[in-house]
């Protein structure tokens, strides 16, 4: 309990990927088997291999190589031999430049990346073919938006910060009302000029082009 007698937020646990971490992970069924577990809480293989498309015994087996970098691990709930099992953190983060020099991790986690953005893509469209089912006090809110910054790399370290000091305040902020959701909330962030080497000053304010089809001068 906190001091004004609410109900204290669960921890919110993180892992650091290492670079064994990160090649057990990068593989189509186990991003899947752990975004699964996280999202929707424990499961036994049966239960995912049902989900997933897939048979007990890979799931199992990825199950164990999940368990073995820390990333799953069995609830000791299951019955018999159907193992219960969950996910060991909330979420996880690296840092591309801890694995600099080292191929193999580089290239897991180059696939790994694109393959979250794929099941981003996934998840919007399965929002968007549901949508107008849902209340406009929701679907009014739920959606894409984006925004631009121009910003340093140390500002914008700063701002990512103020964002997760945001979320944190909010992560169980409804919990007990029985109008509140469970929201899957990105931060998708890309320069704008693909370009690392062009260091020329940004202009903030760019001057608007002219309509396509518009007549010009």
């Amino acid at each position: 309990m906190t001091d004004d007698g609410t109900a204290a937020p669960t921890p919110y646990i993180g892992m650091r990927l290492d670079a064994r971490a990160v090649r057990v992970l990068a593989h189509p069924l186990r991003s899947r088997i752990l975004s699964r577990l996280r999202l929707h809480g424990p499961s036994t293989a049966t239960e995912l291999a049902a989900e997933l498309a897939t048979n007990t015994g890979a799931t199992s087996y990825h199950l164990r190589a999940l368990e073995s970098v820390g990333l799953v691990a069995d609830t000791e709930e299951g019955v018999g031999k159907r193992r219960l099992w969950r996910a060991s953190t909330d979420y996880h983060e690296w840092t591309d430049s801890d694995f600099a020099g080292d191929e193999d991790t580089q290239t897991a986690l180059g696939w790994l990346t694109r393959d979250y953005v794929r099941q981003l893509g996934e998840r919007a469209e399965q929002w968007l073919d549901v949508r107008e089912t849902w209340p406009a006090e929701w679907s009014d809110l739920l959606g894409l938006g984006d925004m631009l910054v121009t910003v340093t790399p140390e500002q914008f370290a700063a701002l990512l910060g103020e964002l997760r000091e945001v979320v944190e305040r909010y992560r169980e902020a409804g919990a007990g009302d029985p109008r509140a959701r469970r929201i899957h909330a990105y931060a998708v962030a890309r320069p704008v000029d693909l370009r690392p080497d062009d260091l020329r000053p940004v202009d903030p304010r760019p001057e608007a082009e002219p309509d396509a089809g518009a007549g010009t001068e």
